[in-house]
């Protein structure tokens, strides 16, 4: 007799995979990926460590899979930030301030996000993150120009500016937050989100004052 799987033996497996999930995002949160142990993944989610094995062929899959997740949630609360009413530069503002907002308020989950050296096969899926982004500024960019409310340019390229400068501003090396006990660094969060994001906007507006 073949072999069937019931119902309530899928449902224990998914939510064994789901555990898995969410004690391996914890520990990027609280650590970044290379805090992510399989022991203490295991430990956290209730399983035994070759069960992590049954769910992800491996420690790589289960961290690529990690991101995507991760990723996405970051993906749509940009594209809600921009979907507010107004003109492409109230839009514009509004998604840059939430994006840099949520990087500081979570400084680990954004390093691990956005910068920390990864597997190639996660790098990969931070490729992906990084278009999605520049994705969407795009069309906001060239909103803006159909409304009028930036000037003619190259869309592509102002977005991909655009992703860079958030990125290497809020957690790059040189990032202010980063530079730890430099005696320069006298920004408030508030001062730095309005720094960078008006860095962006005059980027893209073109204003030079």
């Amino acid at each position: 007799m073949a072999y069937r799987e019931t119902e309530k033996m899928r449902q224990r497996k998914a939510e064994a995979r789901q555990r898995i999930v969410e004690a391996t995002w914890q520990c990027v949160t609280e650590g970044g990926f290379r805090s992510a142990r399989m022991s203490r993944i295991a430990g956290l989610a209730e399983v035994a460590t070759g069960t992590i094995y049954r769910h992800f062929e491996s420690r790589e899959e289960l961290f690529a899979e990690i991101f995507r997740l991760a990723t996405q949630r970051e993906v749509d609360k940009v594209a809600k930030a921009l979907a507010i009413p107004g003109n492409a530069m109230q839009r514009l503002d509004n998604a840059l301030r939430q994006f840099a907002l949520r990087a500081l308020k979570g400084p680990v989950r954004a390093w691990a996000l956005i910068a920390e050296p990864v597997d190639p096969k996660v790098d990969e899926e931070r490729l992906v993150y990084r278009k999605a982004y520049a994705d969407l500024f795009e069309q906001a960019i060239r909103d803006g120009i159909a409304d009028k409310s930036l000037p003619a340019q190259d869309a592509r390229l102002s977005s991909t500016c655009v992703v860079g400068a958030m990125s290497e501003a809020l957690v790059g090396p040189l990032a202010p937050s980063q530079i730890a006990g430099s005696s320069g660094n006298t920004y408030n969060q508030a001062e730095l989100v309005d720094a960078i994001v008006c860095f962006c906007l005059r980027g893209l507006t073109g204003t030079r004052s």
